[in-house]
């Protein structure tokens, strides 16, 4: 192969690895945007009332994640609830378990009190937000 073709096909092989190397940044940084991570533009919180279900889904002195609404209920007492966003303060991402009472981002490792919405472990540094809800009729309604 004379050296001019050599040198194209350097710069055409170049330039395939410098575009692969930008999509596959441009799919890294996608994974700390809010949208991508939610699954959806939607808010971290309900702007209307949600029915989540049965009030007794929530144990006495636990807590429940509803993913696909982005919330955590927790239940301090019989007939006392609380409600916080599901929806990591630090990327985006919705909480994927509730172990031993610390709701788990799988993206970056934060941890939050699911009783309080207080952060436990970074490298979230806001707490969930505060959500309404009550039981009524037995069903749990948030927002």
């Amino acid at each position: 192969m004379p050296a001019s073709q050599s040198a194209a096909r350097r710069t055409v092989l170049k330039g395939a690895a410098a575009l692969a190397g930008a999509a596959g940044a441009g799919v890294t940084l996608a994974a700390c945007s809010t949208e991508t991570n939610s699954g959806s533009a939607t808010p971290a919180t309900p702007t209307a009332p949600v029915e989540l279900g049965a009030a007794s889904d929530v144990p006495v002195g636990g807590a429940k994640l509803y993913r696909e609404r982005k919330l955590i209920v927790s239940c301090p007492a019989e007939g006392r609830y609380t409600a916080f966003s599901a929806q990591c303060t630090h990327a985006g991402c919705v909480l994927d378990k509730i172990v031993e009472g610390q709701g788990n981002c799988p993206c970056h490792g934060s941890r939050f009190d699911v009783a309080t919405g207080k952060v436990l472990r970074g490298p979230a540094s806001a707490p969930l937000a505060a959500v309404p809800v009550r039981a009524e009729n037995g069903k749990l309604i948030a927002g």
